[in-house]
Parts: C-alpha cells; structure tokens; sequence
C-alpha cells in the first residue's frame, strides 16, 4: 500500500499570516486493544500546503469510561460522536493516567507525572511523600506547557472548562501564566454543575478564572453548555483565521456530582432498570459486532465484592436505576456541546481544516466520593443538599455513580478509576481528520498519553523531536505512514498513590492493593492472551515477572517515585456505596 504522509511545513506562524489555517481538534475521554493497524489506503491524499499550520484544539472528558459513548457501544445517545467516529480513526489502545491531574499535567508537559508535581492527589500524603520533589500536587510552575511551545510556534492559546492544575488561592498557577492567552476555568478539580458549590466537603465553595481575575457564573449556569459557549467565544476571539490557534476544551462531565438538565435525565427514564449485567452484555455485544473488541475477546468478570443485580433489594435498585440515568444524561448533553463546537466551526468554514481527536482523562468513577473525609462528609452531603430520590441529578443534589455502574462503563476491562488495570487507564479515543485519515479506518497500536505533547507539536510543524519529551508522535500511525507507534522495547510506567504498572510489548504487571490485587505482591499478565486481565500468570512466568519489575524499579529511579505501600485512599478502597441511602429511603434491608 502506498501512503503519502501529509506534509505539515516545519515553520510556525512566527509573525507572518499563513493562508491557510488547519484545525486541529483533540477531544479526551480513555481507551485500548492489541493488534496492528486497520489504515485503509490514503494515497490519494495530497500533501498539504507548505504554509499550512493546524489550529489544535484538546476536548477533554471527566471520569468517561471505556465503553461510554455510542462507538465503543454504549447505548447513551452520542450522535456527535458516532459522526466523527464515522468520519474519522478509532482507536482502540490508548492509555491514560489513573486519575484527573497526573493524566492532565502529562498532557500538558509531555513529562511523567512525578516529573512535574504530580506523584500524588492534592491533599494526600504519606510521611514519605510529604513536601518531596515532585509531590507538591500542582503543576511545577519551572516547566514548560504545551500552550507555552505553541505560542513559541505562533499559536494563540486557550483553556474553558477544568484546570485542576493548582491555583486556589495562588493566581501565579492560574493558566493566564502557564501558556494560555485566554482562560475561562474551574481552578478545583470538582464542583456542582449547576454553580459554585464545592464536590468536597473540606471546601466551602469553588473558584472560576477568567484570565487574571476570578468571576461569578453567568445566569442559567451548567458546566457543559458555558464550558461550550467559552471555545467558541475563544475561537471567534481573534478575527484574523489565519493564524492557528491551540485551545483546551475541557468538560467536567461526567465527573461527580451527577447532574443533568431535567430534560436530558427524562430521556433515560427505565433504560436501566434491567440492572447492570444485562447493561454490560448488550455494551459487549455492540464491541465485538464493531470490532472495538475481538469475537473471542472475554469481558472481565465483576469483582465478588460487589453485588449483583439480582441480589440489590428493590429500593436500592431504584437508586442504582436513577444514578445511571443521570450519568447518562451528561454524557448526552457533553455531546450535544461538542457538537455545538463542531457547527460552529463548518459554519466558520475551518472544518474542512480541522484534526479531531477525542479521549478521556481515567477510567469511570467507582467508588463513594464521601468516603475520603468518612463519617463527617456524610453529614455534609445530607445537611447541604437535598438527597432524596426524586431530586436526584438536580442543581441541589449530591449523586455519584458507584462499582457497580463503573464495571459497566469499564466494559470489557476490570477496576475503574484510581486503578492500574485497564478498566482504571484505558479510555476510548476518536480522531477526524477530513482528507487525510479515511473515513472507518481502526487504530489498534498502542499509544498513550505522552504521546499526545509529540504529536501535536508535529502536526503544529515542529516535529523535531525533543529529549524533554517522553512519548512519541502518533502522526505516522495516524497518516498510515506507520502501523505502530512504539517499538517493541518500548515500556509505559505509572504509580499513584502505592498502586503501580508498567507495560512492556504485550506483557504488564500491577501493583494493586487486595482485594483488588494482590497486596504486597506484583500481578502478570500477557494482554495478546488476556487483554482484560483475568488470568495472573506472575506464578507461571517468574522470569517475565523479574524482567519487568527490574524495568518499573529503573522506571520509579529515572522518574523520582517514591515507593510506598498503598496509600488507604477512602474513595477507592471504600465498601459504602451500597450501604448508603438517602435519609428518605432509610427503613427497610440495603444491599446483602
């Protein structure tokens, strides 16, 4: 087959107009698989302009898992997202961190996370850890971003939506400072949809930014739709179209609090009172009909710590029903916002010019977010919000998932956020590029998160390479140039809070705390077998086993890990979520 890579000229904007400006769209939610490349032929593409320069735009999803949009087999409504996929590249192999601020600052150095302020969650230390380089938990104000480099390319530069890299109470970490031109953000890592109440209980209220200066909401306020309204206005910022522009887009949904506008939450009405079994098996159907997943390819099984459906007592059933039509309600209306971008860019007439690459920032949430402060946050919760049935999912409610959806939203993988194993860093991930990646074509060579910072500083046309740069360029693959993105020695590393993994060519090893886990001991497995991690093979292959723990132990030394034992995190290592209920619903059996 021969492929003509697309030629993006290795000079930036530097003072001059180009003729052309090309989008670049990068939308993030969290996905995986093994195998090659599926690129149909693009020979007939013809290389681009020399004075063409892309505009990069990075859409981030919160807390998406795997199979929660309509191209990785959900049944949530996503029409924006099933067109791109139908336009563009799938890719079924790409890795994330295990949770928001680690995956968000590599995206944004192309650095490992310990690198660059975040070997640890805000708030969560160990004697070990505390005031340690590299665990300060905000973004190292001395390294260079991705917004930093682009402006050094010519790029105007903007962010809406989540910071989440520091900054409360320090207007220096705000994104004004660290490469963006224009900023409009939540600064916290969660908050209330509807305003400024805080998602944690030690926070009275939240912060929103606009460049250098905090603001208040604007009436009729929902995180989606202004977060939406702020990259258009950013977009349209700057009238002269000629110059590129690097924007981050990035959604708080479907991160908790689960809320939605009524009308969305009304269209999942009874879609989930089969439960989460007859969920998970249809999502598994729908994969393997795709191909996001092979015919043969096994679903991990749910963990025995958690209950099945037939074992919930009605009312928690109806809770649980409720929980999930909620999510799916963000998920829909985050959809309908990025098809609202999508829109305004063909009417603009920069769609024709524009790259779209869609991911998540983890895995789905699993656990109770009350958990990290205990008994105390669960007075909060019930003394600041209304948490009955019938109010759920709306501007004065407090919902969040829990395992049992997670395990569905993880589909066909195991664990969820916070974890190392696929369901905790795999997401889902979707790529247009009108004219230069065919339409249908599947992506099944591994890639993740650092590769992001190399290849949009390709596409940008500065494809130099750089040794302060870890990942590598997905550009080749993406074109059709290349059918994989990294060698065969090349390995991917991670450690969040004691849980640790690393993945060297089809083998990978974790660290997870029991009963998740096996303690203080390291799992196998061999993902060309196993891609979901049912079967730990460490006992079997001892010398696989050493191989790869010798290569994290140089990987932790290269990278300033600090090992400790897993850290007792309430949020992940909890077992509240089913014997919690709303004061209303309070007489009568919870869960077995």
């Amino acid at each position: 087959m021969d492929i003509m890579l697309t030629k993006i000229e290795k000079r930036g904007y530097l003072g001059r107009r180009m003729h052309v400006a090309m989008l670049v769209v990068v939308i993030a939610v969290q996905g995986c698989s093994r195998a090659g490349v599926e690129v149909p032929d693009i020979a007939d593409v013809a290389a681009s302009s020399a004075d063409i320069q892309p505009n990069i735009l990075v859409i981030l999803a919160d807390d998406l898992g795997y199979s929660d949009i309509g191209p990785f087999g959900a049944e949530i409504q996503t029409p924006t997202l099933d067109a791109l996929a139908a336009e563009g590249m799938v890719l079924t192999n790409f890795r994330v961190h295990t949770m928001c601020s680690p995956t968000r600052a590599m995206l944004l150095t192309g650095l490992d996370s310990h690198r660059v302020g975040y070997g640890t969650m805000s708030g969560e230390y160990t004697d070990a850890t505390r005031g340690q380089p590299g665990y300060e938990a905000r973004l190292d104000p001395k390294i260079e971003t991705l917004g930093n480099r682009l402006q050094r390319l010519g790029y105007r530069t903007f962010i809406a939506g989540k910071w989440d890299m520091g900054g409360r109470g320090n207007p220096d970490l705000w994104p004004i400072r660290r490469g963006f031109d224009n900023s409009w953000v939540l600064i916290e890592g969660s908050a209330s949809h509807f305003g400024k109440q805080s998602a944690l209980a030690e926070l009275p209220s939240v912060t929103y930014v606009a460049n250098d200066s905090e603001v208040e909401l604007p009436n009729n306020f929902y995180s989606s739709d202004v977060y939406a309204d702020k990259a258009i206005e950013f977009i349209d910022a700057n009238g002269d179209k000629t110059q590129p522009f690097f924007g981050y887009l990035s959604f708080t949904a479907p991160h908790y609090p689960l809320q939605a506008p009524d009308d969305y939450i009304a269209r999942y009405a009874g879609q989930y009172d089969e439960g989460y079994e007859a969920v998970r098996n249809a999502r598994v159907k729908r994969m393997r009909e795709t191909g996001i997943i092979g015919v043969d390819e096994q679903a991990a099984p749910r963990h025995p710590v958690w209950p099945s459906w037939e074992k919930l007592p009605d009312k928690i059933r109806m809770l649980e029903s409720r929980r999930m039509e909620i999510y799916a309600a963000m998920i829909e209306s985050m959809d309908h916002n990025i098809g609202r971008v999508v829109e305004h860019l063909k009417s603009t007439g920069q769609w024709e010019n524009t790259v779209v690459l869609f991911f998540s920032d983890n895995g789905p949430e699993g656990g109770n977010p009350l958990d990290w402060g205990g008994e105390p946050w669960f007075d909060w919760a019930e003394n600041s919000f209304d948490t009955s049935l019938e109010n759920m999912g709306r501007a004065n409610s407090y919902v969040w998932a829990g395992p049992g959806w997670a395990y569905v939203s993880a589909t066909p993988f195991r664990d969820a956020k916070g974890f190392t194993t696929e369901g905790g860093i795999r997401s889902p991930m979707i790529i247009t590029w009108p004219g230069h990646i065919r339409a249908g074509a599947t992506l099944r060579a591994d890639a993740h998160i650092l590769d992001l910072m190399p290849t949009i500083m390709a596409m940008a046309g500065d494809d130099r390479g750089h040794e302060s740069i870890l990942g590598r360029s997905m550009l080749p693959a993406l074109t059709g140039a290349a059918a994989n993105i990294h060698g065969e020695g090349e390995q991917f590393g991670l450690e969040l809070l004691g849980r640790r993994a690393l993945i060297l060519g089809n083998w990978k090893i974790t660290w997870n705390n029991a009963p998740w886990g096996r303690g203080e001991e390291w799992s196998l497995f061999n993902l060309a077998t196993d891609p979901t991690e049912i079967d730990d093979v460490a006992d079997q292959h001892p010398e696989k086993l050493a191989e790869l723990v010798a290569a994290w132990e140089k990987y932790a030394q290269a990278n300033g890990v600090i090992p400790i034992p897993v850290y007792p995190m309430g949020n992940t290592n909890s077992f509240t979520h089913y014997k919690w209920l709303p004061p209303s619903m309070r007489q009568g059996p919870a869960a077995d």
